[in-house]
C-alpha cells in the first residue's frame, strides 16, 4: 500500500491529482460558505470611519485647524480613491495584489505558489489579496492577515473576500483598503501617512514617495535596509524610472521626520483648542480664513520688525460690528514666542490707557463734562487708604489747562483722573463690568484712582467688544464665534448714543490726539476710524484697539512671561499693525464717518483765554454753550506742588538723618518765597530740601514783593518709634 503510494506521488500525473484535489474541493466548500455570509456594506464602513482628528473651518467651510483627539491612533478624513496619486495605486497593485482587476477575490495562481511553497518548506505564506487583507481588517470574526498564518486564518479570509467581491466594486474595495490599512506605527490610512512621512496630499504623492509606502505595507516597521530593499524591487519589477539610491535617500529623511506633520493646518490653534472636543468632528466658525492668516502674519511681522528690543508675544482680533461675528482670533502670533501655547487674546494683562474712553463716556452721559469742558494736565496729589496718589503722564510733562477732547484723544494722566474724581471710582467699575470687563471684581476701593490709568487687568476678547459697544451707539451683544441661525437677541443698551458718539468723534479726531502723537502717526488713517492706544507699567502690555463703521480691530503686544519691553510704546508696538490691517480690511470700501444722533447739537466755540483754537464742537442738547472760559483759579496762580496738604511724614529709623529730605516745590513760584511756620527759608523759584524736624508745621507761598500769602500747606512729621 505505502509503496503504490510512493508510485503515484513519483507520477506527475497523480501529484497533480493529488494537489488539484486539495485545491478544488477546499475551494468548493470556501466558496459554498461564502454564499451564506452577507458582509459588512460599503456605506456602513466608510460612515463609520471615524479619524483621530477634528477640524476648526472657517465660515466658508476653509480648514483653519485640525487637533488630534485620538492618541492611539491617527487617522485623517476619509480619501476617495479619484483622491489618491496613480503612481501609488500602481505601486501598491504590482506590491500586493498584481491581479487584483481580474480575481473574484481569490487570487488562484498566487495561491498555487503558497501552496507549492507549502509542501516544500512547510509553511504557508503569501497569495493574500487585498479582497483578503481588507476583510481582515473590518471583520472582527476574521483576523489581520499579517497575524493570520495558518490555514483556518487564511480560509476565513478567502470567504470573508469572496462575499465583499459579490457586493462591493473594485473601486470600493480599493479605497476603503487604502483608508483601513496601517503603513508604520500609529499612522493608519493613505491620507495620514502621506500628511506624516511626506506633508503631502494622497493626490500629490510622488513615484518614490509611493514606492516606499508600497513597501511600508508586508512589515510596517520594518528597519530601513529591508524597506529600500523592498522599495527597490518594486521599482524595478515595475519598470519604475525612480533609481534605487533616490529611494535609499528619501526613505531615510521621510522615516526620520517627526509626524507632528500630520497636523492638516494650525491657523487658529487657540480657538481650535477651546472648541474642539470629540474625534471626527467639525466645527464651523464665524472666522474668515482669508482674515485670519492676513492678521496673524500682519502680526508676526509687526513682532519681527521690533527684534532686539524684547518683543516675543501678540495677539489680534477682528469682529464685525454689526453681528458680533469674530472674522480672525490670533492667540498667539510671535515666532520667538517661549509660550506658543498660550491664548493672548483670553490672557488678562492690564489695560493702560485703553479705559480711558469708557470713563470720559460716563462723565460725558452724565453730563459732569463736555467735550469741550477744561480739565487742568498739571500735578495733583490725592489722599487713599494706602497713601497719596500722583499720577504722572506717560511723557513726564504737564499740559496745563486742556479741553476734554485733547485730553482723552492726547491719552492725558491727570485730566482722566480728575474726570474719575467727578464720576466716582465705584461707578465706574460698574461701567466696566457692564461693558463685559468681567474680570473687575473687587469694590471701586480695591481699584482706586489708578482706574482711570488702567491698573486693572483686562483681555482682549473683552476690550474688542467693550469698543464695538462704542461703534455701535453704546449698544452691547456678545460677541459670536459660531454661525448661530437663529440667535437669542442679547443686545442692551450701556451707555447712551450720543455719549457713545462723543467719544467715537474725539478718538478720530488726529488734530485732537497730535498733542501727545503728532499729526503723522499710526493712527491717522486715510478713512474714518476711532482708536486708542495703551501701555500698561515698565512697558509690559501695549494695546491698540479701533474700529470703523464695519469692524473693531484689537491688538495686544507683549511677553506672556511679563518681563518688560525695551521702549515699546501702543504707537510703536501694536498700533502699526493695527493700521495696517484696518487698510486691508478697507481697501475696497473706505470707512465713512457715523451719523450722529438726533441727541446732538454742534456748536461754534472758543476758548477765553485760547488755550486752544476755535473749532465746532459736539454738545449733548442743552449743555452746548459758545464760550469756554478756562477759570484762574488756584491751579492757574502760583501754588505749592509738594507736599501735599495734610500729609503725614514719619521719619525712618534706619535711615541716616542727614538723608531723610522733605522737597519744597512750587508752580509759578519765580516771584515768591518759601516760609515754613512763619520763618523765610529761600525763593521758591527751584525746589527747596528741607531736613524734616518732628512736629506740625506751616508752609506757606508768599509773593516776594509784598508777602502776601499766595498758597499754604499744612503737614504733620511723626519722630522715629
Amino acid at each position: 500500500m505505502i509503496a503504490r503510494g510512493i508510485a503515484i506521488l513519483r507520477d506527475p500525473w497523480g501529484l497533480l491529482f493529488i494537489v488539484l484535489g486539495l485545491l478544488v474541493v477546499p475551494w468548493l466548500a470556501v466558496w459554498s460558505a461564502s454564499q451564506f455570509i452577507t458582509p459588512v456594506s460599503y456605506s456602513a464602513v466608510h460612515d463609520g470611519w471615524t479619524p483621530s482628528e477634528a477640524w476648526l473651518l472657517d465660515r466658508h467651510g476653509q480648514l483653519l485647524s485640525s487637533q488630534r483627539q485620538d492618541h492611539a491612533i491617527r487617522r485623517l478624513a476619509w480619501t476617495r480613491l479619484d483622491e489618491v496619486s496613480p503612481a501609488l495605486i500602481k505601486a501598491i497593485l504590482l506590491a500586493e495584489d498584481r491581479r487584483f482587476l481580474e480575481h473574484g477575490g481569490l487570487d488562484l495562481r498566487a495561491m498555487l505558489g503558497a501552496v507549492s511553497g507549502w509542501l516544500r518548506e512547510g509553511r504557508l505564506r503569501g497569495a493574500s489579496t487585498i479582497t483578503m487583507q481588507l476583510g481582515g481588517l473590518i471583520e472582527p470574526a476574521s483576523p489581520q492577515t499579517r497575524s493570520g498564518r495558518t490555514i483556518g486564518q487564511k480560509i476565513r479570509q478567502i470567504t470573508h473576500a469572496l462575499a465583499l467581491e459579490r457586493r462591493w466594486t473594485k473601486t470600493e474595495i480599493l479605497e476603503a483598503y487604502l483608508n483601513r490599512v496601517s503603513f508604520r506605527g500609529e499612522l493608519q490610512g493613505i491620507a495620514a501617512t502621506a500628511k506624516a512621512l511626506f506633508d503631502k496630499q494622497p493626490s500629490g504623492l510622488s513615484e518614490p514617495e509611493s514606492l516606499i509606502l508600497a513597501a511600508l505595507l508586508p512589515a510596517p516597521n520594518a528597519d530601513m535596509s529591508r524597506l529600500n530593499r523592498r522599495a527597490c524591487a518594486i521599482a524595478l519589477a515595475g519598470e519604475f524610472t525612480t533609481p534605487c539610491a533616490t529611494l535609499e535617500a528619501m526613505t531615510a529623511q521621510a522615516l526620520t521626520q517627526p509626524g507632528a506633520r500630520a497636523t492638516e493646518a494650525n491657523w487658529a490653534p487657540s480657538l481650535a483648542r477651546r472648541f474642539l472636543r470629540q474625534p471626527g468632528e467639525r466645527v464651523t466658525t464665524t472666522l474668515d480664513l482669508r482674515w485670519q492668516k492676513r492678521a496673524k502674519e500682519t502680526l508676526a511681522q509687526q513682532l519681527a520688525g521690533l527684534g532686539g528690543r524684547n518683543v516675543r508675544d501678540g495677539a489680534v482680533m477682528i469682529v464685525e460690528n454689526a453681528t458680533g461675528e469674530v472674522l480672525a482670533y490670533v492667540g498667539s502670533a510671535g515666532t520667538r514666542s517661549t509660550a506658543g501655547q498660550v491664548d493672548g487674546a483670553a490672557a488678562r494683562r492690564q489695560a493702560g490707557s485703553t479705559l480711558k474712553p469708557f470713563l470720559y463716556g460716563l462723565a460725558l452721559e452724565q453730563s459732569f463734562v463736555t467735550a469741550a469742558s477744561v480739565l487742568e494736565d498739571s500735578p495733583v496729589n490725592l489722599e487713599t487708604t494706602s497713601g497719596l496718589y500722583i499720577p504722572q503722564n506717560y511723557d513726564h510733562d504737564f499740559k496745563g489747562p486742556v479741553s476734554v477732547r485733547t485730553a482723552l484723544a492726547s491719552s492725558l494722566n491727570v485730566p482722566a483722573v480728575r474726570a474719575l474724581v467727578l464720576v466716582g471710582v465705584e461707578r465706574f467699575r460698574d461701567r466696566l463690568n457692564e461693558l463685559g470687563y468681567l474680570g473687575l471684581k473687587e469694590d471701586g476701593e480695591y481699584y482706586g484712582f489708578s482706574l482711570a490709568l488702567g491698573s486693572a487687568e483686562v483681555s482682549l476678547l473683552e476690550q474688542v467688544n467693550a469698543y464695538r459697544t462704542l461703534a455701535n451707539d453704546g449698544l452691547w451683544s456678545p460677541l459670536r464665534f459660531m454661525p448661530e441661525a437663529a440667535a437669542r437677541d442679547e443686545t442692551r443698551r450701556i451707555m447712551s448714543a450720543e455719549a457713545a458718539f462723543l467719544v467715537a468723534d474725539i478718538l478720530s479726531d488726529n488734530a485732537g490726539r497730535s498733542v501727545t502723537f503728532g499729526l503723522d502717526s499710526p493712527l491717522a488713517t486715510r478713512f474714518w476710524t476711532a482708536v486708542k492706544t495703551g501701555t500698561s507699567k515698565d512697558m509690559r502690555d501695549n494695546w491698540c484697539i479701533g474700529f470703523s463703521r464695519r469692524y473693531t480691530v484689537g491688538i495686544w503686544v507683549g511677553n506672556f512671561e511679563g518681563d518688560a519691553m525695551q521702549d515699546v510704546s501702543g504707537i510703536s508696538g501694536a498700533a502699526p499693525a493695527w493700521a495696517a490691517i484696518m487698510a486691508k480690511l478697507h481697501a475696497e470700501q473706505p470707512g465713512l464717518a457715523p451719523q450722529a444722533p438726533g441727541g446732538l447739537v454742534q456748536q461754534a466755540i472758543h476758548f477765553d483765554p485760547p488755550i486752544e483754537p476755535a473749532r465746532k464742537e459736539w454738545f449733548i442738547a442743552g449743555t452746548q454753550t459758545e464760550v469756554i472760559r478756562a477759570g484762574r483759579g488756584d491751579n492757574h496762580q502760583a501754588h505749592l506742588e509738594s507736599p501735599p496738604d495734610g500729609v503725614i511724614i514719619a521719619l525712618d529709623p534706619d535711615i541716616p538723618p542727614a538723608n531723610q529730605q522733605v522737597w519744597f516745590k512750587a508752580r509759578g513760584g519765580d516771584q515768591a518765597v518759601f516760609t515754613l511756620d512763619e520763618k523765610h527759608i529761600g525763593p521758591a523759584r527751584t525746589a527747596y530740601a528741607w531736613r524734616p524736624q518732628p512736629g506740625q508745621h506751616l508752609l506757606q507761598l508768599r509773593r516776594e514783593s509784598d508777602g502776601q500769602v499766595l498758597d499754604t500747606v499744612r503737614f504733620q512729621v511723626r519722630a522715629p518709634r
